[in-house]
C-alpha cells in the first residue's frame, strides 16, 4: 500500500487514503509545527491531485471533441449529421438522452428534429414556440441554460403539452445550448438526466463547445447539399444544352445536305422527344404529324399569335413556332405529346422552325427554277411549228426527267380561289412526280403527263387533288396526244383539251374532270371549233374504220350508216344493204374491235352518226345509202 503523498498522487488513491494517511503522520509529528507542517503538505497534495484529475478529464473532453468533430466533418448528408450529433453528445456526456431540435423562424418555433434514447413518439414529435420551455428560451435567447429539475423549475415558461411531453420521458435534470451559425441560432441541443442533478461547469462548457462543433457541421453539410444540388441542375442543364447543340448541329447539317422538311421533322422528334408537324400558311399538313393541331380554332389562334410575335407560343395542346420569311408566313411548326418545354427547348424549336422556312425557301427556289426550265421545253412543245427537231426535244425531256416517251395526255386547267404562282407550283410538283411537265403557257394552265391504264381523266384527277386540298375549284379537260408529243401532236391534243374545258365552263359544270369521249359533239357545238378541230373530230371518232376500209377495201363505214338508219336491227340492215344478216354481224363485230364495245353507247353512238354526216358531206355524198 503507498505509504507516501507521492505515491498517492500517482496511484490515484481513494480521499479516505488520503484522510488516513494524513492522520497518521499527524500522529506520529513530535510536536504541533510538525503536525501542522504535515496537514499542509496533504492540502497541497490534494491540490495537486485534484489539478491532475481536472487535467486529465480535460484531455479526455479534448480527444472527444476532436474525434467527434473529425467524424462530423466528414459527413455530407444532413441526417447523418444531426443523428451524429445527438449520438456523440450523449456519450460526452453520459446522459440518459440527448435531443436537436432546429428553428422554424417563419412559424416562431423549434421543432424535434432528432433524438438519442428518447421513450416514446410524442417527445419525438415535439414543437415548442420560442420562448416556451427551456428549450424554447434557448432557442429564442441563444444562450445556455440548465435546470437540475425541470418540473419544479419556475424559471421557465410551463405549458402542460410540454410539461406532459417531459414527464413521459421522466426526464428531471436538462442542459440546453444554443447552435449558432455567425451569431444567427439555428437551433438546440440539449441533454438529460432522469435523476435531479446540477450540471457543472465543466458539462455546460463541454456541450457548448460540442454545439459549436456540430452548428459548424450542419451548416457545412446544408452547404454541402446545396452544392450537391447545385451540382445536379449544373449537369442537367449541362446535359440539356449539350441535346440542344447537338440537335442545332444536326439541323445545320440538314440545311448543308439538302434535307427536306421531314428531315426537320425527324431531327426535331429526336431532340425533344415529342410529336412533331410542319403545316404551310394555309394549316396543310407538309410533315410529320400534327397531332391535335390538325384542325381547329384553337390551332388557328395560337398560329396567328406566334406569326404576329415572330416567336414560339405555348397552347394546352403544345407549342407552335412560326417560319417566316420578312412578313411571309412560310410554315409553321408544331409540337405536340410532351411536357412544357424549358427555354433551351424552346430556342430549338424556334431554330427548328427556322430552318424549316430555309428548306421551304430552298425547295421553292429549285421548284421555280424547274418551273422555268420544264416550263420553256413544255412551251416548245406545244409550239405549232418546234424551233428544234423531235429529237433534240426529246433529249432536253430527259435531261428534265420527263418520261413521255409512251402515251401521253394533256391538261388544260381552270382554278379559282389560289393564286397562279401557288397553283403552279402544285402542277409542277404533281407533274414532276409522274415524269411530266407544267407550265403556264398563253395565259392558261397547262400540263403534259404520261396517261396510263386509267385513261387520260385519271391523270386530271391526279393534278385537281392537291389544288382542290389546299381550297381551290378546279375544272380540267384533259386530251390523250395522238402520234409524237415531240412532233407536235402536243399541240394538237392541247387544243382539244382548251375545246374540252372551255366546254364545260360553258356548261356550268365548274369542278369537274373531262375528256373528249365524255362531252363528244357537244365539245364542238359549244368549243371553239374550225375546219382542223372538225377533222381531228372525225379522225379521233371514226378514224380507224375508214383505215381500215382504205386498207382493206371494206365498207364498214356503209354499214355503219345503214344499221343506224334502221335503228340499229341486223335483219333490217341486212335487208337495206342486200346482205345475209350474218355478214352484218360480222362487220358489226369488226367495228366493234375497231371503236371498242361501248361504240353502241347513246353518246358515243351520237358521235358516231355525226361523224358519219361530216364524212359523207366532206365527200359531197349527199343521197343517203341504198335501201
Amino acid at each position: 500500500m503507498p505509504t507516501t503523498f507521492l505515491d498517492l498522487l500517482y496511484a490515484e488513491a481513494a480521499r479516505s487514503e488520503f484522510d488516513a494517511l494524513v492522520e497518521a503522520r499527524v500522529a506520529q509529528s513530535p510536536d504541533p509545527a510538525a503536525a501542522a507542517e504535515e496537514r499542509r503538505r496533504y492540502d497541497v497534495a490534494l491540490r495537486l491531485r485534484d489539478l491532475i484529475a481536472r487535467q486529465r478529464l480535460r484531455e479526455a473532453e479534448l480527444s472527444a471533441l476532436y474525434d467527434t468533430a473529425s467524424d462530423l466533418s466528414a459527413l455530407r448528408d444532413v441526417d447523418a449529421v444531426l443523428a451524429a450529433i445527438v449520438r456523440r453528445a450523449r456519450q460526452l456526456l453520459q446522459a440518459d438522452m440527448t435531443y436537436l431540435s432546429l428553428n422554424d423562424e417563419g412559424e416562431g418555433a423549434s421543432y424535434m428534429r432528432v433524438t438519442d434514447g428518447a421513450l416514446t413518439a410524442e417527445f419525438r414529435k415535439l414543437r415548442l414556440p420560442l420562448g416556451d420551455g427551456l428549450l424554447g428560451l434557448v432557442a429564442q435567447t441563444g444562450a445556455p441554460y440548465f435546470t437540475p429539475d425541470y418540473q419544479h423549475d419556475e424559471r421557465f415558461r410551463h405549458r402542460r403539452y410540454i410539461d406532459d411531453a417531459v414527464a413521459g420521458e421522466q426526464i428531471r435534470a436538462i442542459l440546453g445550448v444554443p447552435l449558432l451559425i455567425e451569431g444567427r441560432v439555428i437551433g438546440t441541443l440539449l441533454a438529460t438526466h432522469r435523476t435531479v442533478r446540477p450540471f457543472p461547469p465543466e458539462e455546460v462548457s463541454l456541450l457548448t463547445s460540442f454545439a459549436a462543433h456540430a452548428a459548424v457541421a450542419l451548416e457545412n453539410a446544408r452547404l454541402f447539399a446545396e452544392l450537391d444540388a447545385a451540382n445536379r441542375e449544373l449537369r442537367g442543364w449541362t446535359a440539356v444544352v449539350e441535346a440542344a447543340a447537338l440537335t442545332h448541329d444536326r439541323l445545320t447539317d440538314l440545311l448543308l445536305r439538302g434535307g427536306g422538311l421531314a428531315d426537320v421533322v425527324a431531327v426535331l422528334t429526336d431532340g425533344l422527344g415529342a410529336g412533331v408537324g410542319v403545316l404551310d400558311a394555309a394549316g396543310t399538313t407538309l410533315a410529320g404529324d400534327p397531332g391535335p393541331f390538325a384542325e381547329g380554332d384553337a390551332r388557328d389562334e395560337a398560329v396567328a399569335r406566334a406569326v404576329a410575335s415572330g416567336r414560339g407560343v405555348a397552347t394546352a395542346a403544345g407549342h407552335v413556332a412560326p417560319a417566316l420569311a420578312g412578313q411571309e408566313h412560310l410554315a409553321t411548326l408544331v409540337v405536340h405529346g410532351t411536357p412544357p418545354l424549358d427555354a433551351s427547348e424552346e430556342r430549338t424549336l424556334e431554330r427548328a422552325a427556322m430552318v424549316a422556312g430555309l428548306v421551304v425557301l430552298f425547295d421553292r427556289s429549285v421548284a421555280d427554277a424547274e418551273e422555268r426550265v420544264g416550263g420553256a421545253l413544255l412551251a416548245d412543245l406545244l409550239r405549232e411549228r418546234p424551233r428544234e427537231d423531235a429529237a433534240h426535244l426529246r433529249h432536253r425531256a430527259r435531261l428534265q426527267g420527263a418520261a413521255l416517251a409512251g402515251a401521253s395526255a394533256v391538261a388544260a386547267l381552270d382554278v379559282e380561289g389560289l393564286d397562279r404562282p401557288s397553283a403552279l407550283r402544285s402542277l409542277a410538283r404533281v407533274a414532276r412526280r409522274s415524269g411530266g411537265l407544267a407550265a403556264d403557257h398563253d395565259g392558261r394552265l397547262v400540263a403534259l403527263l404520261p396517261v396510263g391504264d386509267d385513261g387520260p381523266r385519271a391523270v386530271g384527277a391526279a393534278l385537281a387533288a392537291p389544288l382542290e386540298a389546299a381550297g381551290a375549284h378546279v375544272t380540267v379537260g384533259v386530251a390523250t396526244c395522238d402520234g409524237d408529243v415531240h412532233a407536235g401532236a402536243a399541240r394538237r391534243a392541247l387544243t382539244e383539251a382548251v375545246r374540252v374545258l372551255e366546254t364545260l365552263l360553258v356548261l356550268g359544270r365548274r369542278g369537274e374532270v373531262a375528256d373528249p369521249a365524255a362531252l363528244g359533239v357537244t365539245r364542238l357545238l359549244l368549243g371553239t371549233a374550225g375546219p382542223e378541230s372538225v377533222g381531228d373530230f372525225v379522225t379521233a371518232t371514226l378514224g380507224a374504220v375508214l383505215e381500215h376500209d382504205r386498207r382493206r377495201g371494206t365498207d364498214l363505214r356503209g354499214t355503219l350508216e345503214a344499221w343506224f338508219a334502221t335503228g340499229g336491227v341486223v335483219r333490217a340492215t341486212a335487208a337495206r344493204l342486200h346482205l345475209h344478216p350474218n355478214t352484218v354481224t360480222q362487220r358489226l363485230d369488226r367495228v366493234g374491235e375497231l371503236l371498242g364495245t361501248d361504240w353502241r353507247a347513246p353518246e358515243r353512238a351520237l358521235d358516231l352518226q355525226l361523224a358519219l354526216r361530216v364524212v359523207r358531206l366532206r365527200r359531197g355524198e349527199v343521197s343517203p345509202p341504198p335501201t
